[in-house]
C-alpha cells in the first residue's frame, strides 16, 4: 500500500470512528483522560528520549533557536501536558447542549443542539504538545482526528500518539479516534487537503508559509491562524510601572510564541519616558529596532524599516515606534496587524473604547500582557489553535468551538399551508 492509499485508509477509519463517537458518553471520555494522565507520566522517559532524537536532528538541520525552543520537551513541559489534560477533562462537555429553544405561533417547537464537526485534520510543525492538546480537545468534542505533525517533531509526536492510542484502548473507546499520518513526506499534506469525503475541517498550526499553502490548496474548510503580529500601545495616560511590566512580559516571557508582542507603540507625549519603557527588555537581551526618534536614544538601537513593522520575529527582537495618540496607534495596527492580539496600556476607559472600536483583531487587552492570548488562560483548558478568521470561530479555539449544531423541530401534526 503506497502512502496515498494509506492516508485514504486513515480517512475512512476516521469517518467510521466519528460516527461511533457522536454520542460517546461523558463517563467513557473521563476514563480515557485518566488513563492518558497516568500513561503520559509513566512514559516520561520514552517521551524525553524521542524528543532528544528530534532535537539532535533539528540541530543537525540548523533549525532556528526559536523553533528548537518550541520543539523541546522537558520534565516540566511533560507536567504541563498532564495539567492540560486535566484542565480539558474538567471542562463542561460541549456536546448535546441546548443552545436555544423557541416556539412559533403555529405550535412548532424549535431547539438548537450542539453536535460534533466530525473529522478534524490538524497540521502542525514543531510543537509536540499540540499532539496531546488536539487529541484531548477532539475527544472532548466527540470528533475523530487525523494528525500530521512536522518532520521536526515527528519522533516525539509519534511516541505521544502511541501513548494516546494505548490509553484510549484501555478506556474501551472505539478504534481510530486519533490517528497520525505515518510520514513526513509533504505530498501527504496535499492529499489530506483534498480528502473532503472524509475530513470536515482542517486546522493548521505553523508558520506563514504553511498557512498560506494550506489556505490556497485545501478543498476543505480551514480554521486558520495566519500570524501573531501582536502590538502593545502605551497611551499618554498609562501607569508607567504597569506599562514596563506588561512590555517585558509581552515580549520576553516566551518570545517564540504567537502571543508575544512584536511591536511597541508609544504615545508621542511620552517621548521622555520611552527609554525608561524600553530599557528593561533591552537589558535582558532584546534587540531594539526603532523609528527615527527611538534610534537616537541609544547607539545600539537599530533603525527599523518597513519590513520590520510587518515581521513576526518569534525571537528577542522588537520594533518600537512613536505614534500620535490612540489614532496613530490604531492607524499603525490596522495597517500591519495580523488581527491576532493587541494590548493598550491606559487608565482612560474612553481611550480604551476608542482603541477597541477601531481595531479588528480577535483579542483586545487593556492593561494586560499579550501572552494571555492562550486557550488555557481563557479557561478553555487548552486550544487547538488561535483563529484570526471570523468564521466560524475567532481567537483561541477550545473544545466548545469544535462543534456545530442541529435543529430539532417538534410538531403535533402541522402541515405548511
Amino acid at each position: 500500500m503506497n502512502i496515498l492509499e494509506t492516508i485514504n485508509e486513515l480517512g475512512k477509519k476516521a469517518k467510521d470512528a466519528s460516527i461511533k463517537i457522536r454520542v460517546l458518553q461523558k463517563e467513557k471520555k473521563m476514563a480515557a483522560y485518566k488513563y492518558l494522565e497516568k500513561n503520559i507520566e509513566k512514559s516520561a522517559d520514552l517521551i524525553l528520549s524521542s524528543n532528544k532524537l528530534d532535537i539532535e536532528n533539528a540541530i543537525t538541520n540548523d533549525l532556528s533557536k526559536p523553533l528548537i525552543n518550541r520543539l523541546k520537551v522537558t520534565e516540566e513541559s511533560i507536567s504541563d501536558i498532564i495539567k492540560s489534560i486535566t484542565e480539558i477533562k474538567n471542562q463542561p462537555d460541549p456536546i448535546g447542549r441546548v443552545l436555544e429553544n423557541w416556539e412559533r405561533p403555529n405550535g412548532l417547537k424549535f431547539s438548537k443542539i450542539s453536535v460534533p464537526l466530525g473529522v478534524l485534520g490538524v497540521i502542525y510543525e514543531s510543537r509536540p504538545n499540540v499532539t496531546v492538546d488536539a487529541s484531548c480537545l477532539a475527544l472532548k468534542s466527540n470528533n475523530a482526528l487525523i494528525l500530521r505533525g512536522g518532520s521536526d517533531s515527528y519522533h516525539t509526536s509519534k511516541q505521544l500518539v502511541n501513548i494516546i492510542t494505548q490509553s484510549f484502548i484501555e478506556a474501551n473507546l472505539p478504534e481510530n479516534i486519533i490517528q497520525m499520518i505515518p510520514t513526513t513526506d509533504r505530498e501527504a499534506v496535499d492529499h489530506l487537503l483534498a480528502m473532503k469525503d472524509y475530513v470536515n475541517v482542517i486546522i493548521p498550526r505553523g508558520g506563514k508559509s504553511l498557512i498560506k499553502k494550506i489556505n490556497e490548496k485545501s478543498k476543505i474548510p480551514v480554521i486558520k491562524h495566519l500570524e501573531g503580529l501582536c502590538h502593545v500601545y502605551v497611551d499618554k495616560e498609562a501607569d508607567i510601572e504597569i506599562a514596563k511590566n506588561i512590555i517585558f512580559n509581552s515580549k520576553l516571557r516566551r518570545p517564540e510564541i504567537c502571543g508575544a508582542a512584536e511591536t511597541l507603540l508609544i504615545d508621542s507625549s511620552l517621548k521622555n519616558k520611552a527609554l525608561e519603557l524600553i530599557e528593561p527588555i533591552y537589558k535582558s537581551g532584546c534587540v531594539i529596532k526603532g523609528d527615527d526618534f527611538i534610534v537616537t536614544l541609544d547607539n545600539n538601537f537599530e533603525r527599523a524599516n518597513d519590513e520590520d513593522w510587518s515581521t513576526e520575529y518569534l525571537d528577542k527582537i522588537i520594533s518600537v515606534k512613536i505614534v500620535d495618540g490612540v489614532v496613530g496607534a490604531t492607524d499603525h495596527i490596522n495597517r500591519y496587524s495580523s488581527n491576532h492580539t493587541e494590548s493598550i496600556i491606559t487608565e482612560n476607559e474612553q481611550t480604551f473604547m476608542n482603541f477597541y472600536n477601531n481595531i479588528d483583531s480577535a483579542i483586545i487587552l487593556k492593561n494586560a500582557s499579550t501572552q494571555f492570548a492562550d486557550g488555557g488562560e481563557f479557561g478553555f483548558g487548552a486550544e487547538i489553535g488561535i483563529s484570526t478568521d471570523k468564521l466560524h470561530v475567532r481567537g483561541p479555539v477550545g473544545a466548545k468551538h469544535l462543534t456545530t449544531f442541529k435543529y430539532i423541530v417538534h410538531g403535533s401534526g402541522q402541515s405548511r399551508p
